[in-house]
């Protein structure tokens, strides 16, 4: 280490003090306490029949608690894996203004393995709810309800099995997907770890060629994983850029809970190697992407209106025509792209923390607004909503990601020391 990076304290660990915990915990009970008001207001107010365009189907208030499940699921998975990927980025890229905060972005990974358990398990308990191509008569020639569209995509839910049995490829995916984010995550966190007490840039090549296979991985996992946990819930519907779209809303909204994370942790008194040059760097992430997600939202929107293809614009028509959600198209707007943008578009924006805490903060609660958008049309249809429900779980699962990232941050050292390029960043000026 040369002698310049040398007076910083290079053995931080991370301290999860009590007062944290109790913030934390606070929000947890409060989230919970919302969304217990929320299932007995649904219990006891939301039992009506549906319209006729929706099919004769009596709605159940659990039903609403399935989605906001899913929302929650998919979104704080997409946040957790993120992490990971920003993390394998700055080694594939040899980036060396990111030294001092890399293991900030991997802490992310520590909600994965809850993540898996959360998702599978809701995916059984509630299939038949959020998944149209789960009820077996779609595939059945003889029935009524004989769906040609769905028996045509029927293998790629049930493959090798018959179809409208029980989805074996679906599942195997999932677990495929999850089981290798978490391997990946243990392999970077491990060599990461492991450099401190090596030295010398052994580690780094090591992480550097796993970040890379992790990322081509991640590059297709994460576009299969958004067919089929979001897109396959409005299984006539297709997007050909749905994948781009989903990692994007993540990806934002990834790099948004990095940054605050950066912050809180600068304001305790840790990372002192970390300056304003690199809180802009962040600034610029967030600010970038912001913009990248509006693009593909724009893109598919465009797209789809200017083709106006019958199977295509229902996606839009019943968001957009929708007393229940189509206000919040204009809400995803604002929150996701019209602000940031407008706030962050300074030079000085992206370097104070005020700014970048409102903003990304904006973002969080955003993009989980982008994933209702895309979640509760396809499985509530006119049922749907943001109540105490929606907010109460999303506070529960917020709450304990925080809880379970800090956590895992404080079982090592914040800062690789043996990094090798630990010492550019120390001059990282922009």
């Amino acid at each position: 280490m040369a002698h310049d990076a040398q007076h910083y304290n290079l053995d931080q660990k991370f301290e999860f003090k009590a007062s944290t915990k109790k913030s934390i915990m606070t929000v947890l009970v409060i989230g919970a306490i919302l969304l217990g008001i929320g299932i007995v207001m649904a219990i006891f107010g939301g039992h009506h029949e549906e319209g006729a365009e929706a099919g004769a189907h009596a709605f159940h208030w659990y039903e609403r608690l399935y989605a906001n499940l899913w929302i929650n699921n998919v979104y704080f998975t997409g946040i957790a894996i993120v992490g990971v990927f920003f993390f394998a980025i700055q080694y594939a890229a040899q980036a060396g203004w990111s030294a001092p905060i890399v293991r900030v972005m991997l802490s992310f990974g520590n909600w994965l393995p809850y993540a898996a358990v959360l998702m599978i398990a809701t995916f059984f308990l509630a299939n038949h709810d959020l998944f149209h191509w789960t009820h077996s008569y779609l595939f059945d020639k003889a029935s009524p309800e004989y769906d040609k569209i769905i028996d045509g995509k029927g293998a790629f839910f049930y493959w090798p099995m018959a179809k409208g049995t029980f989805p074996v490829f679906y599942i195997a995916r999932m677990v495929l997907f999850f089981g290798f984010w978490v391997f990946f995550f243990n392999k970077l966190k491990k060599l990461s770890y492991a450099e401190d007490s090596l030295g010398g840039s052994t580690s780094w090549y090591k992480i550097r060629s796993t970040s890379a296979y992790f990322i081509i991985f991640f590059a297709v996992s994460s576009s299969i994983s958004a067919w089929d946990w979001v897109m396959s819930i409005d299984t006539h519907w297709f997007s050909t850029l749905f994948g781009w779209y989903v990692f994007s809303s993540w990806f934002v909204a990834g790099l948004s809970a990095m940054t605050l994370l950066t912050i809180f942790l600068k304001g305790q008194g840790y990372l002192e190697m970390v300056n304003e040059n690199h809180i802009h760097d962040l600034g610029k992430f967030v600010f970038g992407f912001t913009i990248f997600w509006t693009y593909l939202w724009f893109s598919q929107f465009l797209l789809i209106y200017y083709a106006n293809i019958p199977e295509e614009s229902v996606y839009f028509i019943e968001r957009l025509s929708s007393d229940v959600y189509g206000p919040f198209i204009f809400v995803n707007i604002g929150m996701n792209f019209v602000l940031p943008f407008l706030v962050l578009m300074t030079r000085d924006a992206k370097r104070h923390g005020v700014f970048l805490k409102l903003v990304c903060t904006l973002i969080i609660a955003g993009h989980w607004v982008d994933f209702f958008l895309m979640v509760q049309p396809g499985t509530l249809g006119h049922n749907g909503g943001v109540g105490f429900m929606e907010i109460g779980m999303f506070l529960v699962y917020g709450s304990a990601v925080a809880l379970v990232v800090l956590g895992g941050l404080a079982k090592g050292n914040l800062i690789p020391k043996n990094h090798p390029m630990l010492e550019e960043s120390y001059h990282h000026h922009i």
